[in-house]
Parts: C-alpha cells; sequence; structure tokens
C-alpha cells in the first residue's frame, strides 16, 4: 500500500522499475528512482520511502559507504522514511488492531521486518527504551505496547 501512495504522493518524481545488479534494491540520480523490480510489493514501499528520503534530504552520490559522510547522509534517508511511513503513532494504531507481535505489526504496517527493526532502533537512539504517545507506553526493546493508567 506504500507503494502505491508514495507513488501518488510523489507524482512529480519519476519512478522506473528495472533489474537491478550489485545487490542495490534501489537508486535514487536526478529526480529519478529506479526500483527493482524482482522485490516483493511490501519492499518496494520500504525502498521507495527511502529513495524518497534521499531525494528530500541527501546530495551528490552517496554510494561509498566507507566515508563517514555518506553514511550519515544514508542514516537521514532512511530516517525520512521510517518518519513517512511509520510515524510513532503507527504502533499505537496497530495495537489497537490488535497486533500483538513483531510479525503482525509488520504485516497490519506493511512493511518488512527489517524497516520495522530499522525503525525501532532509530527511535531507540531518539526516545532511549519507551516512548509515550497518547497514553500508551510504546516500549521498543523489545517492542510492546502498555496501557498508562
Amino acid at each position: 500500500m506504500h507503494y502505491e501512495n508514495l507513488l501518488l504522493e510523489y507524482d512529480d518524481i519519476k519512478v522506473k522499475e528495472k533489474n537491478l545488479q550489485y545487490g542495490f534494491k534501489g537508486l535514487y540520480k536526478d529526480g529519478v528512482i529506479i526500483i527493482d523490480k524482482s522485490l516483493s510489493f511490501i519492499e518496494k514501499g520500504c525502498i521507495l520511502a527511502e529513495e524518497l528520503g534521499h531525494h528530500n534530504k541527501t546530495v551528490g552520490n552517496i554510494l561509498d559507504q566507507s566515508k563517514i559522510s555518506n553514511v550519515k547522509q544514508e542514516k537521514i534517508a532512511r530516517g525520512w522514511a521510517h518518519n513517512k511511513i511509520m510515524p510513532l503513532s503507527c504502533f499505537v494504531d496497530a495495537y489497537r488492531y490488535g497486533c500483538r507481535n513483531r510479525y503482525e505489526v509488520a504485516e497490519y504496517l506493511n512493511v518488512t521486518e527489517e524497516f520495522l527493526q530499522e525503525a525501532l532502533d532509530r527511535y531507540i537512539e531518539k526516545y532511549g527504551d519507551y516512548v509515550v504517545e497518547e497514553n500508551l507506553i510504546i516500549l521498543l526493546n523489545p517492542l510492546n505496547i502498555i496501557e498508562n493508567r
């Protein structure tokens, strides 16, 4: 679902699907995003969000991840993607829907478990092991939600 919604929201950015080599799942350059067409629909949504993060937040060629400045830009793009498709409120929505474990949360949110873990790791860096959202305590490590009475 994220894939279609992001395509509609960012219709000014050209998105192409091609077979990518060398382990790349997505690439961004000069207003064009290329997504590996062999990915699942859910993976495509996660990768598209990250590549949109590059469009909105990073500059230049950052393929060489041995450079600290490039690693930082990669992290910024991923953070943008996590905020875009997995804001903290989505964990509350998943809880209220009835999700009780990581697999159910990932499935409900239409993200891969890897993307879910990356988002959790990012939120842990930002907030620590828990955060309060809408009168619920979201435990981030391990993922759990408790009503705050």
